[in-house]
C-alpha cells in the first residue's frame, strides 16, 4: 500500500554536541497541520490533514504557498472552505483550466472529502484508510457513470 508523506516537512538530527531533535517548526507552512504549526509534533492525522491541501489543489487550481494568490484569500484553506459543501458554490472556485469538464458529484464528494481532512480537530479527521476507501468509492461511481452512458 502507498503511503503519503513528506508534505515538505523536514526535522534536521540534532547537532553533533546536542542530544535532542528540534520541534521547531520547519517545512511548507501552506501544508502544515494546526497542531503541528502550534506544537511542532506530527502525527498520521497531520499527513491527512496535508493531503486535504493537496485535494484543494487538484479542484481549485491554486497552489497552498503561491504569492499571486488573489486578493483576499488568507490561506487556501479559509478561502476555499465555505464553498466545499454544494455544488453550486464549489463551481465557483473550481480550476477554470478544466472549462467546467468534470464531473460535479465527484467533485463534490472530494471536496467534502477535502474539508474533513481539514478538521481543525486532528481527532476529527479521518485515517489515512478511510480517505483512501472515499476516493476509490468516488472512482468507482465515475466508472460505472461512464459504463452507464457508454
Amino acid at each position: 500500500m502507498a503511503k503519503l508523506s513528506d508534505f515538505g516537512l523536514v526535522r534536521s538530527g540534532p547537532p553533533e554536541d546536542k542530544s535532542h531533535v528540534s520541534t521547531q517548526f520547519v517545512g511548507t507552512s501552506g501544508y502544515a497541520a494546526p497542531e503541528y504549526r502550534a506544537t511542532g509534533r506530527l502525527s498520521v492525522k497531520s499527513d491527512v490533514y496535508s493531503f486535504g491541501i493537496v485535494l484543494l489543489e487538484i479542484l481549485t487550481g491554486v497552489r497552498a504557498c503561491d504569492p499571486r494568490h488573489p486578493s483576499g484569500m488568507a490561506t487556501l484553506v479559509e478561502w476555499a472552505m465555505p464553498h466545499l459543501y454544494s455544488k453550486k458554490n464549489l463551481r465557483t472556485i473550481m480550476d477554470s483550466r478544466l472549462g467546467g469538464e468534470y464531473h460535479a458529484e465527484s467533485a463534490l464528494r472530494i471536496a467534502q472529502l477535502a474539508s474533513i481532512c481539514l478538521e481543525q480537530e486532528r481527532k476529527q479527521r479521518p485515517s489515512m484508510s478511510k480517505v483512501v476507501e472515499e476516493l476509490e468509492s468516488i472512482e468507482a461511481a465515475s466508472a460505472n457513470r461512464i459504463l452507464r452512458n457508454a
